[in-house]
């Protein structure tokens, strides 16, 4: 028997090939309902990252996913989403996986036993000691993960892994170790199924609560969403309104005024300030829109 859990056999699902289509899917239903506890018993290590990255963002570190196949093209997906929905700059948060860009699209064998390929990678990305690398693999012990982890700690940059697999090597090469134990799948080795599902949840909990813990949220409101559409412009009205009580029409006027800055916009109509008076309140509040509307301008 393999000694990582993910890649053992699945006992409920040793004949899976012979169920009717429905029962088939019910079993699969019921192995993805063990995914979000095995994420729950996680929780304390993503607290801790989640604490350690918001630190180091708030001097101007970055973050970086890093990963292969499946979990390399979830930590891209993640970090294409941070610039729309919470308004950082491109960069800020960086998915790099193994094989490149050809690899978002199609597989690159070989790639992930690359050790080197991980560490040139984050060279040539300028990783510094304030940045945070995550590094993701569902078995622990991909090379170009293990490569790329331990280059960055020689820099003194903080180093998470995401694995399902306890004790494995990438557990032991990061600085706080993430392990939502997500056992064996139901086609053995399948780990973009409970594995990649799980990688899935953590990093949205990652990105999200550090984005949150940045001030980019009001409430539960995205207030540096990036209006670039017109269901977004729309949506933009409607936290306006939401957020500064006006109504639609005066929140579409505010936008206008602030250059469609969701922010500047809240803060024209809350403190009836003009959109240059609005932006030099909210530096002066720290980028933070929360503390910006308890503080008198």
């Amino acid at each position: 028997m393999p000694d990582a859990i993910t890649e053992r056999r699945n006992p409920e699902s040793e004949h899976i090939d012979r169920l009717p289509t429905a029962s088939l899917l019910a079993l699969m239903n019921r192995q993805d309902q063990t995914v979000p506890r095995a994420v729950e018993g996680a929780l304390p290590e993503i607290t801790k990252a989640v604490d350690a990255i918001v630190e180091r963002f708030q001097r101007g570190g970055r973050l970086f996913y890093v990963g292969s196949g499946t979990s390399g093209r979830l930590g891209v997906l993640d970090a294409a989403e941070c610039p729309p929905t919470f308004g950082v700059p491109a960069g800020r948060v960086q998915g790099v996986l193994a094989g490149g860009t050809q690899a978002v699209f199609e597989s690159v064998e070989g790639a992930e036993d690359d050790r080197e390929a991980g560490e040139r990678d984050l060279r040539e990305r300028a990783c510094a000691p304030l940045d945070t690398v995550v590094g993701i693999s569902a078995s622990g012990r991909t090379p170009y993960v293990l490569g790329a982890l331990d280059y960055a700690r020689s820099l003194g940059a903080l180093t998470v892994s995401l694995t399902s697999n306890p004790g494995s090597a990438l557990t032991a090469a990061a600085d706080i170790a993430i392990v939502p134990a997500t056992g064996p799948e139901i086609i053995t080795g399948s780990t973009r199924m409970k594995a990649g599902t799980a990688q899935k949840l953590v990093l949205n909990m990652i990105s999200t609560a550090v984005m949150i813990r940045m001030g980019y949220v009001l409430g539960n409101l995205m207030v540096k969403v990036q209006l670039k559409n017109s269901k977004l412009i729309e949506r933009g009205r409607g936290i306006v309104s939401d957020a500064s009580g006006c109504s639609i029409e005066r929140a579409a006027e505010a936008l206008q005024a602030a250059a469609n800055d969701v922010r500047i916009a809240i803060l024209i109509v809350k403190h009836r300030l003009g959109p240059e008076a609005a932006e030099r309140h909210l530096a002066s509040a720290g980028d933070n829109l929360w503390k910006a509307l308890e503080s008198p301008p």
